[in-house]
């Protein structure tokens, strides 16, 4: 059986707030297109290889590094939760109270 892959709200939210970012930044939707490409390419490994990504510091929660921006996940028995999508350039404190909300 085919493991689920679901995206939290946060973690929808924050995705397209990359995207708007980088469509105005460029004035472009190209990099928007490649980047979320690949986010949906390396999600999609998740379900053949759930432990792939590296454990982080929080109780069942690991993460997969996509370009600059990290993905952090839970696994349960039949699916998967995305949970944040984070830039790994920004402070670590402000995930830390991020991951608790």
């Amino acid at each position: 059986m085919a493991i689920k892959i679901n995206w939290s709200e946060k973690a929808q939210q924050v995705r397209k707030k990359i995207f708007k970012y980088w469509n105005t930044r460029n004035k472009s939707k190209e990099y928007s297109k490649k980047l979320n490409t690949l986010f949906k390419h390396s999600v999609t490994y998740l379900q053949e290889y759930p432990t792939m990504g590296r454990e982080s510091g929080y109780q069942n929660i690991r993460y997969l590094i996509v370009r600059d921006y990290l993905i952090f996940y839970k696994i349960y028995i039949d699916s998967i939760i995305i949970l944040r999508v984070w830039d790994g350039r920004r402070n670590p404190d402000s995930l830390h109270r991020s991951m608790l909300i």
